[in-house]
């Protein structure tokens, strides 16, 4: 039976396997982070946070302890398979061990910025901070002309009647919406016709009608009657905001410093692709 057993492709099989695990085990790379595992009272007081916020009451011993133990399982996983190399060549590891080498680069280079610092990045983008300019603007839906849009020699005939002095609702569209606003902040005008019609009292001209200009009720003539832009506001009311800004200027300021540097390290070779 012995020899039978020898004989076995299956038990060649399995002796081969285990002869090229031992060699490697014996020859293969070392474990990250050496043999030691060490979880640390930081780590523990951490996980005993963590449960027993999520449970809404304190953490048994035995359930600390069943913590500590997955804890140990992850790790020991863990470096088996950097002792694998599985981690190499897979796309979300890679993605996350760079986020997290970024997230350390910017913090190593954190500082708090003074006030001459937000004044200068204020003064230096102050379109980001001013409040949104108030708009006066009367305006009409354009009638429909059947299922079709409506011409342009049409819309064009509409709009001299309008800058003849035509009572604009004989001509436009009976609606709920208003003929007429006045000093509206344009975030507002956004929430009320949508943002593409807001965007539009930016860019048309001052004091004849316009259009078509869309919305979601449909398309407009509009007149511009007024366009009143906001000063820029005092370092002191958007304080907040600034440092925000100025902190995520930084951090991308520093990101790309740092791989210039670190770029220069390294021989990068393009291959071009086959055809």
């Amino acid at each position: 039976m012995f020899r039978r057993l020898l004989r076995d492709p299956l038990v060649h099989f399995l002796g081969v396997g285990a002869l090229l695990f031992g060699i490697y085990a014996l020859v293969g790379p070392s474990r990250p982070g050496g043999d030691s595992i060490v979880i640390t009272q930081a780590a523990i007081a951490e996980m005993s946070r963590q449960q027993a916020t999520l449970a809404g009451r304190p953490v048994t011993k035995d359930e600390l302890a069943a913590l500590i133990e997955s804890r140990i399982r992850d790790e020991v996983f863990y470096r088996e398979g950097l002792t694998m190399g599985l981690d190499r060549n897979d796309l979300v590891i890679e993605r996350r061990v760079r986020q997290k080498y970024e997230l350390i680069a910017e913090e190593e280079d954190s500082v708090e910025p003074s006030d001459a610092d937000l004044e200068a990045y204020l003064r230096a983008h102050p379109e980001r901070f001013r409040q949104p300019p108030d708009v006066s603007f009367a305006q009409i839906i354009i009638p429909a002309e059947g299922p079709g849009t409506m011409s342009a020699e049409r819309l064009a005939l509409l709009r001299k009647r309008l800058e003849a002095g035509a009572d604009p609702p004989s001509i436009g569209q009976a609606t709920q919406l208003p003929l007429r606003v006045d000093d509206m902040p344009l975030d507002l005008v956004a929430r009320a016709f949508g943002g593409p019609f807001a965007e539009s009292l930016l860019a048309i001209p001052v004091g004849s009608w316009q259009g078509p200009v869309a919305s979601g009720y449909g398309a407009h003539f509009v007149r511009l009657d007024r366009r009143t832009l906001k000063p820029t506001p005092r370092l002191q009311d958007v304080r907040s905001e600034v440092q925000r800004e100025w902190e995520n200027a930084r951090r991308e300021r520093t990101r790309a410093e740092r791989f210039a540097q670190l770029r220069k390290q390294y021989r990068i070779v393009v291959e071009t692709p086959a055809g």
